[in-house]
């Protein structure tokens, strides 16, 4: 092919995805200036229409949620135009169109039953202004909360994560150490790691020892299975290459097995990170006196169910996102395997 008609295939192309991104603005038209309507009808249903007062307080920030939603509402409008500019600028935006208009009905729903119509009671069902109030006025104690779990997390992570991988890799490569290793791992790897925090708190000089310590059990067993598994997996004939060129059984498990087994390994991260994260909460709800399950006991017994809405929600923000890293980084190490798992 010429330099030309490789020039015209070029623009052939360009104009073709052009096009396909035209299309897909258009379409996003009618659910973007719908989803906009929305959001701009809720945000005026929530500076016009009174709050029913519930006891003696008035549910504050009412004004600035209504002024927030109409702005929202006026931006996803200026989003919906047809414009190829803006196509190009919120091609990610479009993806989510449905959901724009689901949060929509949920938030006018929420804030009906609670604020203007008062039919949840209260403080149990409170109104999504009163996020607003919580991240405002309690922001140091639910940031220090959030920095406690994190650093809590880390160090059972780290430590039930770099354990299990030398567990499984070791018995994955040793019959001899199998044979010890893998009947103690059966009899308390399906154990559940909060089954032990009355002991764990007994036994360890204090409730953040033992919090590490159970976090990094339950990372421990699902690393330790799936690398073996990855280990013992790998084709003999890799082993039988590597060996009739003069390799060293070090050489053999650094740069074969390991690198082979990787995808296993990545996904017993995966299952370790989920269940470090109820195990962490428990830890914190039960012996830890810091940290967001702190935070939600503390929220629960001072009947301050807002507060205990917003951790909720920090709580599940943070623990996807690092989900979400967890795979970026897998999909960056493993790039031949991205796609494989979806998160």
């Amino acid at each position: 092919m010429s330099s030309s008609d490789q020039a015209t295939a070029g623009r052939l192309g360009h104009d073709a995805a052009t096009k396909a991104g035209w299309l897909a603005g258009q379409g996003f038209w009618r659910i973007g200036a719908l989803a906009a309507a929305l959001w701009l009808a809720v945000g005026w249903i929530t500076l016009l229409w009174p709050n029913v007062q519930v006891g003696f307080t008035e549910w504050g920030y009412t004004r600035e949620l209504g002024i927030g939603l109409v702005l929202l509402g006026i931006g996803l409008a200026i989003a919906a135009l047809p414009v190829q500019p803006v196509v190009r600028a919120t091609r990610r935006l479009r993806v989510a169109g449905p959901w724009l208009l689901v949060l929509a009905l949920f938030t006018l729903v929420w804030e009906l039953l609670t604020a203007k119509l008062a039919w949840l009671p209260a403080p149990f069902f409170a109104p999504p202004q009163s996020l607003i109030d919580v991240y405002a006025s309690d922001w140091r104690r639910l940031g220090d909360s959030l920095l406690n779990s994190l650093w809590l997390l880390f160090n059972g992570f780290v430590l039930g994560a770099l354990s299990g991988f030398l567990t499984g890799v070791a018995i994955g490569w040793s019959r001899a150490l199998g044979y010890w290793v893998h009947p103690v791992l059966r009899f308390l790897g399906p154990v559940p790691s909060t089954a032990l925090l009355p002991m764990a708190f007994f036994f360890f000089p204090s409730g953040w020892a033992a919090a590490v310590f159970l976090i990094a059990l339950a990372t421990w067993f699902p690393v330790t299975v799936l690398t073996w598994s990855g280990v013992v997996s790998v084709n003999k004939a890799f082993y039988d290459v590597a060996r009739t060129l003069g390799a060293k059984p070090w050489f053999l498990i650094v740069r074969v097995a390991v690198p082979a087994a990787m995808p296993h390994v990545f996904v017993g991260l995966f299952m370790g990170l989920g269940a470090s994260f109820s195990v962490l909460v428990a830890a914190e709800m039960m012996g830890v006196k810091s940290g967001l399950g702190w935070y939600l006991s503390w929220a629960q017994g001072w009947a301050s169910y807002a507060n205990m809405y917003g951790a909720l929600i920090v709580m599940a923000l943070v623990f996807s996102g690092l989900i979400t890293l967890l795979f970026h980084v897998r999909d960056r190490s493993l790039a031949w395997q991205k796609g494989v798992v979806k998160w």
